[in-house]
């Protein structure tokens, strides 16, 4: 019959369309993973994500998991080798977690093994004793650290090479310190770090400006320098930066979500559209701020090519202090 030859293209097309995936939609659940213990700076990053989320319309609940060690290196290689097709765990990192990248300390991997999805914003490093400390500027820390590098015990996130020791290590090379002389305490996260300085383990914590925000309520610390171009904003805005102070070390942080490498381009890309139109809107400005964060935010692949200029960054620096191994 003339009509079948109409019908017949009809079903084939209508066929093909029934047989095409269906377009990602958003779950009802999603896992956001901490790669250190609770109550750092890293913790926050998700919990901003999880706040902030709720202003998007159908936008799941992130449900918040930790899975410390290695300074994020667990958390990296379970999602690489085990976990890296899931299309809904979002894992935290920040300029440290690319610092180690950098540095190989997540081993033969580098920037390209995982998908970076959002930065939410950036803080920055800074100094801090306790309140009750006898320094009261960095000048009087550096120069006791000077006097006799045994007698000052930094608390500080990683070991040797990790981004509060070459934050250290920047301002004690400054001072005519050798950074190798320096004495500190290894431990997994700012929240460890404020803890051990306030039961007197550590007389320094080298950090991050969010985290000192977390610990400053109680009055019981005294931050003694920014790690920022200018003085910031807010419950900071009396804290002099390194450079008023004499030395310029300046050293921004940034905080962000990435995934793994197996994970769908529907879904990379329905996570990567969904924050960035969270950090498009005016309430999360304010968020970001209550988090004690500052402006950044950055994407898909603007991010991802971010970042591997960063690691590249990264990498000179860590030459010139002689941190990587020769090949």
């Amino acid at each position: 019959m003339p009509g079948m030859r109409f019908v017949r293209p009809l079903l084939s097309t209508m066929l093909t369309l029934a047989c095409l995936p269906a377009p990602a939609a958003m779950p009802m659940e999603a896992e956001c993973l901490i790669p250190s213990k609770p109550g750092g700076a890293m913790d926050l990053t998700c919990k901003l994500a999880q706040q902030a989320l709720h202003t998007e319309p159908s936008a799941p609940e992130l449900k918040l998991s930790y899975l410390p060690g290695g300074v994020g290196a667990v958390a990296w290689h379970t999602m690489v080798s085990q976990r890296r097709a899931e299309a809904n765990t979002l894992v935290t990192f920040s300029g440290g977690s690319v610092l180690n990248l950098a540095l190989g300390k997540f081993g033969k991997t580098d920037a390209d093994d995982v998908r970076w999805v959002a930065a939410f914003g950036a803080d920055y490093g800074m100094i801090a004793v306790r309140a009750d400390s006898p320094w009261r500027t960095l000048d009087d820390l550096l120069k006791a650290l000077k006097r006799d590098p045994r007698q000052v015990l930094i608390g500080m996130s990683g070991t040797v090479g990790s981004q509060d020791w070459i934050k250290m290590a920047l301002l004690a090379r400054l001072a005519g310190i050798d950074p190798r002389t320096m004495r500190f305490v290894a431990l997994e996260g700012g929240g460890e770090q404020f803890i051990a300085m306030q039961q007197r383990h550590v007389q320094a914590v080298s950090g991050d400006t969010s985290e000192a925000l977390l610990n400053a309520g109680d009055g019981k610390i005294r931050i003694l320098a920014v790690l920022s171009e200018q003085r910031l904003p807010g419950r900071l805005a009396r804290v002099p930066t390194a450079r008023e102070q004499g030395y310029d070390v300046v050293w921004p942080v940034i905080r962000g979500v990435w995934m793994g490498p197996g994970v769908r381009e529907a879904d990379y890309r329905r996570w990567v559209r969904a924050f960035a139109r969270m950090e498009s809107r005016p309430e999360f400005a304010q968020m970001r701020e209550q988090a004690g964060l500052y402006p950044f935010s950055l994407t898909g692949d603007a991010l991802t090519r971010y970042i591997k200029q960063s690691v590249a960054g990264y990498h000179r620096q860590a030459q010139q202090f002689k941190l990587l191994r020769e090949p």
